[in-house]
């Protein structure tokens, strides 16, 4: 083999210092990414609850009469009138109701209701883990939902 004036190969120690960051890489890229899965997961959790309240709004709306989103903060799972599926949320999150007491069916159970003009009984659900959280405000006049991040509280 023929080598040209001015072609250079990798020295030994080169390629060590090329695999020993690759090892670090490989090492450390798990733990970051399963933090961000966390984030990922309140955010997906906020977003679902989100999703129903707008269902059960619209459900309200479109057939001119009241529809409830029921929240089972035990069972993690929470249901919308005339919809027959139940929608687990995540076991790994925390979640807490604030609803107009007529609302709250027992100490685990409560929902928010939406009346046919659009508005609701008012409330919010707060979706958190130990360092995020997101709360999902329903306005009593308008019924609109929106979806606030925010620190988790202690």
């Amino acid at each position: 083999m023929t080598v040209r004036a001015g072609q250079h190969g990798f020295t030994l120690l080169e390629i060590l210092i090329v695999l020993v960051i690759g090892v670090l890489l490989v090492a450390l890229a798990p733990p970051l990414l399963s933090g961000m899965s966390g984030a990922t997961e309140l955010r997906g959790a906020a977003r679902q609850l989100a999703a129903g309240l707008r269902n059960a709004r619209n459900e309200a709306v479109a057939r001119q009469r009241e529809a409830v989103l029921t929240l089972d903060l035990e069972r993690r799972r929470f249901g919308v009138t005339g919809d027959p599926r139940e929608i687990a949320l995540p076991a790994g999150v925390a979640l807490k109701l604030h609803t107009a007491q007529s609302e709250l069916l027992d100490g685990a159970t409560g929902s928010i209701r939406f009346f046919p003009d659009g508005g609701s009984t008012g409330g919010s659900i707060t979706v958190s883990g130990p360092k995020l959280a997101y709360r999902v405000n329903v306005d009593w006049l308008t019924g609109a939902v929106a979806v606030v991040e925010q620190d988790a509280q202690p």
